[in-house]
């Protein structure tokens, strides 16, 4: 697999009245296209040429393709391995299809992803009509919506678009694409990870169509003891990278006219579930879940039968668009900006001041520092530097929590790296 090798490209973000909205027709049109292929089990037949996932993700190449074309800014490349597994017990060969926008630091990703796989209620019936409107259609058909968008200027960070296979066999998709990611060396400044998007309607019939959740995990599932034995004593459960992921998300949400509000849910994912993004929580990348604000359960894992079953009908594609605006407003901010800190450090034990240290990060002309209240969720207070220090008169390092993000000439945040102790 290869990055798109770019010459250097200004920075320099469209006026916000130049800004594009995601359509909601275009969405739609691209739910009912994936519909169309009747089934995308992964272990449906890859050859077929009109059904099938093999179908559908040469579908999602192509139409990827002609973005890319458009801009020649895109490139399009597989990425496979076989896998098995309980659900998978004879092998079967995961494809991913991505799109690699590349940007002047072509190493560092920014990854939208949804799962063009689909199923219906027997998770071995690779046969049988499995439409997929919402699940996950939704999230493929913001990628490509994304990557229509955000083709239009030009990045810091490469943007990955992002097709995965074998989501509900066993995540199998998500592996591969995280295990690449490791593999090619790639720093993950985030995984944006679009799975269930596009429906207001409960199983109850309540509507919900003023939030999106965003799950995001404390820290890491495979954190060493002696790290987790540090976070805890400074007080950082609530700030690893994948958290600060959600609180950026929902900084950024708050901007958007008529936008969503981010219910962020201090969970992986939803309970007792699991998703594409859980592979590369494994390996500690910085990495969420959005989801609807409710989910109808009659519409997933289902047969198509009277009342039940995952179809186009049932999805609301304003609340879709709307989604995927707050995806690409995310984005923007943080392919645009400077990667964060790499290390944060603080001092000011039995002092009425804080100080606080870190690298100097490139392409970062100045950093800002935030802290808070000991029992505030989100930053309050902020001071912009030049230098890779700081003293914070006043702020007594027993009551407040401090963190660092590097912001790049053009304004770009980054995410904000929380500040531990020296050692």
């Amino acid at each position: 697999m290869r990055i798109l090798a770019l010459a250097p490209l200004a920075l320099l973000a469209l006026p916000a009245q130049a800004q594009e909205n995601p359509d909601p027709a275009r969405l739609k049109a691209s739910v009912e296209r994936l519909v169309g292929f009747g089934t995308r089990h992964t272990l449906s037949d890859p050859d077929n040429p009109t059904r099938g996932i093999g179908a559908a993700r040469r579908w999602f190449a192509a139409e990827l393709s002609k973005i890319g074309d458009q801009c020649s800014c895109i490139e399009v490349a597989n990425i496979a391995r076989g896998f098995t597994g309980e659900r998978a017990p004879n092998g079967v060969q995961i494809v991913d299809v991505l799109g690699f926008q590349a940007g002047t630091d072509p190493k560092r990703v920014v990854i939208v992803m949804g799962h063009i796989d689909s199923r219906v209620s027997d998770v071995m019936n690779a046969t049988a009509d499995a439409p997929g409107a919402n699940d996950d259609a939704s999230g493929v058909a913001l990628v490509l919506e994304a990557a229509r968008l955000l083709s239009k200027q030009k990045f810091r960070a490469t943007i990955v678009y992002a097709a995965l296979s074998g989501e509900e066999q066993g995540l199998f998709g998500g592996q591969l694409l995280a295990e690449t990611a490791k593999e090619r060396g790639w720093t993950v400044t985030a995984v944006l990870n679009n799975d269930i998007v596009g429906n207001t309607i409960g199983t109850d019939g309540h509507k919900v169509a003023d939030r999106v959740r965003v799950f995001s995990e404390s820290f890491g599932e495979n954190d060493e003891p002696r790290a987790l034995k540090g976070l805890r004593a400074d007080g950082g459960e609530d700030d690893g990278p994948s958290r600060a992921l959600a609180k950026a998300i929902g900084q950024v949400a708050g901007t958007l006219p008529g936008g969503l509000q981010a219910f962020l849910v201090r969970r992986p994912d939803r309970f007792g579930r699991g998703g594409d993004h859980t592979p590369f929580l494994k390996l500690g990348y910085p990495a969420i879940r959005f989801s609807v604000g409710i989910e109808n359960y009659d519409a997933q894992h289902q047969d198509l039968v009277p009342g039940k079953g995952d179809t186009v009908d049932r999805m609301d594609f304003p609340y879709l668009a709307r989604v995927t605006a707050l995806n690409i407003a995310t984005i923007r901010r943080l392919a645009a900006a400077p990667a964060a800190p790499d290390k944060v450090t603080i001092g000011g034990a039995l002092a009425s001041d804080t100080s606080v240290k870190w690298a100097a990060v490139p392409g970062a002309v100045k950093y800002r520092v935030h802290w808070r209240r000991a029992d505030a969720r989100d930053w309050t207070d902020h001071l912009d530097v030049t230098a890779t220090e700081a003293s914070l008169k006043g702020v007594i390092v027993d009551d407040n929590f401090v963190g660092v993000s590097a912001i790049g000439a053009d304004g770009a945040e980054s995410l904000v790296t929380f500040g531990r102790r020296g050692g």
